[in-house]
């Protein structure tokens, strides 16, 4: 009896680890779906660059000039940029592969499995809510400055202010309304959101030139001196965490990726909307920064209104006034674009069955998730009500950088995987009607590089090649050739994931050591930094998998290490509190998938497995853990399917299932004959 307990106990163990990595299965018109195809390149591009351009450029800009970088804000934001467009090269990719809602989501899904897809899907829906918070706070916080803190002022009378911790001075009735206002103003449908979101979009790329052409017209490079504190009077220690917190302001081009559902010709328009957006938002926020750090000293900028201060203190009311404006146009397209990613990405886990299924609904005639809607603008708006704006966007920055990691991690994975493995998409060419006039050309055709010439020879010799090692490096054979193609890159990932950790943890807390030279900490320093070096050399000795892709990544996998290495720099730099409450939020996530999300699974529907209540002489006629597979005749089980969990888990290969590639080119041959 004790052995029949420990057989079934470790069914159910090996049934749940199959459940917790199983991956999604991409439907085969990927193009088909319930929400309105309807946006161009020019309308995605303007909904990444005005949902990046917000509170980003207007507020955090003077936070951090203030408190952390000084004028070497520029190098934080250069910093910044440069990770996010690691991270948005990676999302480019994704987006031609699978052009579905749910942005990193559904591309850790397709690539990593269901479990570590919760957990980014489920920090996705935190990021957006922190951020439509953050930005409603500073949209309020703004217009009270320019009434002259009338609206703050009046609510401490009539409330008392609130005196918990962590909490902000006062409740933002306000921030709340604005929420629901934008919320409800989203129902309408996508492409009156998209001409409502360009209009004020280019009134605050308007505004951004004029603070940019002002600024520089009354910079004084004494501003910069010594006497001032110098270019970097907080150091390269305040650089970092200021790009820590600057990522912030990046954080929108992810919503690109969520309106690849929504896309005429996600094929095209992704990818160069993506960069397009993440460059000039780059360039801006640099030239921005300059203006307003040279204009005054770093002593006199006011954090909560920054740049209408800045003006104010040089008598030049008219450009205050102006700034105000640009910046409720830009904080209102930031939130907008929160506003619209949030419920698309509440949609996309209700589809796949991991939130509740009232969350998959979409109303008929507007095309928009209306409940998701109400319940995302609600709790933003309660998030804003009651929290400070400081901890909003410092609890917002990990669950991003933790998506962006992931991301860049699945590129990897994928790149290496074997083609009967994963599904390559091709987008196909959507057709225009005659009266739509207004569609840029890249909207008719898709690019001639989707359209595959090979011969059915070549794209045999690429499958079977695909996560097997070069021939050059044929001499590795013996020590990394007997798992399965494409097992080996996913270890290393992992590995190069932990190890990084490692590396920027032992950056931060022995830089000291480092710096003096200490023996030890070299010597620690140095193993893990060669451990993590032979992990990306492991990956980049296999044959990627690279057909049918639109967009490509550069110099995989070294851009998306880089990428990886980066981001959990960034995450290192956040406060200890941050993690404490991001695993809080985690633990909630956990408690939702377990009771709810693993048993409602969508791709549970078409997963196979054996009965719980087998029979103490089933148990003993096969091992526990292994797939049972027929070969179409009853009583008889297939040896091809035959692995335990460990061997699916590490991709070792049974004697008898090794083919050499000549082997499996001779079988695929009489496969296609």
């Amino acid at each position: 009896m004790p052995s029949s307990r420990r057989a079934i106990l470790r069914h159910i163990l090996s049934g749940l680890c199959v459940k917790m990595n199983r991956t999604k299965s991409v439907p085969s018109d990927v193009m088909e779906t319930p929400l309105n195809r309807c946006l161009n390149t020019f309308d995605i591009a303007l909904l990444g660059i005005g949902h990046m351009v917000g509170a980003g450029i207007y507020v955090l800009t003077g936070t951090v000039a203030k408190e952390m970088a000084g004028p070497g804000i520029i190098l934080s934001f250069v910093l910044a940029g440069i990770i996010s467009m690691l991270a948005a090269l990676c999302y480019a990719e994704f987006g031609t592969r699978v052009p579905k809602a749910g942005s990193a989501y559904v591309y850790t899904y397709i690539s990593m499995g269901e479990f570590w897809a919760f957990v980014i899907g489920w920090n996705i829906l935190l990021e957006h809510m922190l951020g439509a918070a953050s930005v409603a706070r500073a949209w309020s916080g703004y217009v009270d400055s320019m009434l002259g803190g009338w609206i703050g002022n009046t609510t401490l009378e009539l409330t008392g202010g609130i005196q918990e911790p962590g909490l902000a001075q006062y409740p933002d009735v306000l921030a709340f309304v604005v929420c629901i206002v934008y919320a409800a103003a989203l129902a309408g449908g996508v492409k009156a959101t998209a001409v409502f979101n360009s209009l004020l979009t280019l009134v605050n790329i308007a505004v951004m030139i004029l603070v940019i052409s002002v600024g520089f017209w009354y910079a004084d490079t004494k501003n910069w001196s010594e006497s001032e504190g110098g270019f970097l009077p907080y150091g390269i220690g305040g650089v970092i965490a200021g790009a820590a917190t600057c990522f912030y302001a990046f954080v929108g081009f992810d919503s690109i990726a969520t309106s690849g559902e929504e896309a005429k010709n996600p094929a095209v328009s992704i990818p160069i909307a993506t960069v397009l957006s993440l460059f000039v938002v780059t360039i801006g926020y640099i030239l921005v920064s300059a203006a307003l750090t040279l204009m005054i000293p770093i002593s006199e900028i006011n954090p909560a209104a920054s740049l209408p201060e800045a003006f104010g203190q040089l008598n030049l009311s008219w450009a205050k006034y102006l700034i105000s404006i640009g910046a409720l146009c830009g904080m209102t397209t930031t939130l907008l674009g929160s506003l619209f990613a949030l419920p698309r990405c509440m949609y996309a886990m209700a589809s796949d069955g991991l939130l509740f299924s009232c969350f998959g609904k979409i109303n008929s005639t507007t095309q928009v998730p209306l409940l998701n809607l109400v319940v995302s603008g609600l709790l933003s708006a309660c998030l804003a009500l009651v929290f400070d704006l400081a901890k909003l966007v410092e609890f917002m920055s990990i669950g991003t950088l933790l998506a962006y990691t992931i991301v860049s991690a699945s590129v990897i994975i994928l790149r290496y995987r074997p083609m009967e493995r994963i599904t390559t998409i091709r987008v196909p060419a959507v057709t225009t009607s005659p009266d739509d006039d207004d569609d840029d050309d890249d909207e008719d055709v898709v690019s001639q590089s989707s359209i595959d010439t090979s011969s059915p020879t070549s794209e045999m010799i690429e499958e079977v090649l695909a996560g097997r090692l070069k021939s050059q490096f044929r001499c590795l054979e013996p020590l990394l050739g007997r798992f399965e193609p494409g097992s080996v890159v996913s270890v290393a990932v992992v590995l190069f994931i932990f190890l990084s950790f490692a590396i920027c943890v032992e950056l931060k807390v022995s830089w000291t050591q480092l710096y003096t030279g200490t023996w030890w900490a070299l010597l620690i320093y140095g193993f893990i930094i060669f451990a993590a070096s032979t992990c990306v050399a492991v990956i980049a000795v296999h044959n990627q998998n690279t057909r049918g892709l639109v967009f490509k990544v550069p110099l995989v996998p070294f851009v998306p290490a880089l990428g990886i290495f980066c981001n959990i720099l960034l995450m290192v730099h956040l406060d200890a509190v941050t993690w404490v409450r991001f695993f809080v939020w985690v633990c909630i996530g956990m408690v939702v998938y377990f009771l709810y999300g693993i048993r409602n699974s969508k791709e549970g529907e078409v997963c196979s497995s054996y009965s719980i209540l087998m029979t103490t002489s089933e148990a003993g006629k096969m091992a526990w853990g292994s797939f049972k597979g027929t070969n179409g005749k009853k009583g008889t089980t297939s040896t091809t399917n035959k692995h335990t969990i460990f061997e699916r888990f590490t991709g070792r290969s049974r004697p008898e299932d090794k083919k050499s590639i000549v082997e499996e080119s001779e079988n695929e041959t009489t496969g296609y004959s």
